[in-house]
């Protein structure tokens, strides 16, 4: 990079300032991991917006890693965040105004340039294809008390779980960290997302209309839109993405939990695709293809840094046709293939997700009819979903 651009981007980009970090903390930004040497202070030229910040301490050989620790930030032009490590506490700390006004003008006057490593921008894309529609609305609406978030304030959670190998292997690894620390309800420091109901108990209707009510999850969509997100579907999206972050660079076991909901939820939907939510649905299913890609290419690159760890995206359990997002994947993947009515884009971005489950997995999806919708040429045009539906009237 020429040193006019890089200038720039010191001057115009956020700072995050991290002063007195032991030497073999892991520390990450977004999709990048930094191990701490002696000189580390921090990361500069990171572009406004959106920023997931976590880190792992380590103990002096630097091979045994406690818990990660996230938390989200929001950044704007030129703007420094400072965070203090605190020893006794083995965590980054917020520091008074003053003396943050004071580090600001010393990161600005570029004091610490030498100290701080630049944000690799050849990873930028990835970052914002996997956070672009949590805000801070969405982040103030979701995350804990204090912001922070770590496995190791989840431990009443695991014990309740449905036991699956993903899950009983992410509840084992915080049962055997020697870092993991008890927590009480009364301290309870997890994230505030939206409950999503399993399934539909309403009184005075028939068995019939309830299993169908429980079959096509439409119902459950529509209320939960209207009741916790306003009818503002990017806000849903937002929060899938938020517990995913938390899930795959934070280790959080309670962002597993609602990430799988979430996609549970809008997977069982029959009529919503089709009819009323066809642009939720294919940005939806565009997020979770960005989502699987990058975590499929995470796991194989090993470009976390975290080597310590055993991998928790891809345990064995992603490989199994048992999974639950293999069966969801397959009667959504047959429900579209099946559609008299569908929109382009959803069918375009469908059938991707679907090639990268067929290649990166190996998992193979039985088709119903040799003429399937997912196997349509390039050539072919689809006609809007609005459109198609004014001319069957």
């Amino acid at each position: 990079m020429e040193p006019e651009k890089a200038l720039e981007l010191v001057k115009h980009g956020s700072t995050l300032l991290l002063l007195d970090v032991p030497q073999y903390t892991l520390i990450g930004i977004d999709t990048q991991v930094f191990s701490v040497g002696p000189a580390f202070k921090g990361i500069k030229m990171i572009p406004p917006g959106v920023h997931f910040i976590f880190y792992s301490s380590s103990n002096r050989d630097g091979k045994e890693f406690s818990p990660i620790i996230g938390f989200f930030i929001e950044t704007s032009p030129s703007k420094v965040v400072v965070r203090k490590w605190n020893p006794e506490e083995e965590r980054l700390i917020k520091v008074p105004e003053e003396e943050e006004e004071r580090y600001a003008q010393a990161v600005k006057c570029l004091e610490f340039d030498r100290q701080l490593g630049p944000y690799l921008l050849d990873e930028y894309g990835d970052w914002k294809r996997l956070s672009n529609f949590i805000t801070k609305d969405v982040i103030e609406r979701i995350e804990p008390i204090g912001g922070e978030i770590t496995v190791a304030s989840e431990s009443m959670i695991y014990g309740d779980l449905p036991k699956t190998p993903m899950e009983q292997a992410l509840a084992e690894q915080l049962k055997g960290s020697k870092f993991s620390s008890e927590v009480t309800s009364s301290e309870k420091k997890g994230c505030y997302y939206t409950p999503i109901p399993r399934v539909i108990k309403q009184k005075g209707i028939c068995g019939a209309e309830l299993t169908s009510l429980n079959l096509d999850k439409t119902h459950i969509l529509e209320a939960i839109l209207k009741k916790e997100y306003d009818n503002v579907e990017d806000r849903l999206l937002g929060e899938l993405q938020f517990a995913f972050i938390a899930f795959l660079m934070g280790q959080s076991l309670e962002g597993f939990l609602q990430w799988k909901s979430l996609v549970s939820l809008l997977l069982q939907c029959v009529e919503a695709p089709f009819r009323t939510r066809s642009q939720l649905f294919t940005k939806f299913i565009k997020c979770v293809y960005y989502q699987l890609k990058y975590g499929f290419q995470r796991d194989h690159t090993g470009s976390t840094g975290i080597g310590k760890e055993p991998s928790i995206l891809l345990d064995d359990s992603w490989f199994s046709a048992d999974s639950f997002l293999h069966h969801l994947c397959k009667d959504f993947f047959s429900l579209v293939g099946q559609a008299s009515v569908i929109d382009g884009d959803l069918l375009t971005w469908t059938r991707k997700l679907k090639e990268l489950l067929e290649e990166t997995l190996g998992w193979e999806f039985q088709q119903k009819s040799a003429v399937d919708g997912l196997y349509f040429e390039e050539g072919d045009e689809y006609a809007p979903v609005v459109e198609m539906l004014e001319d069957t009237n």
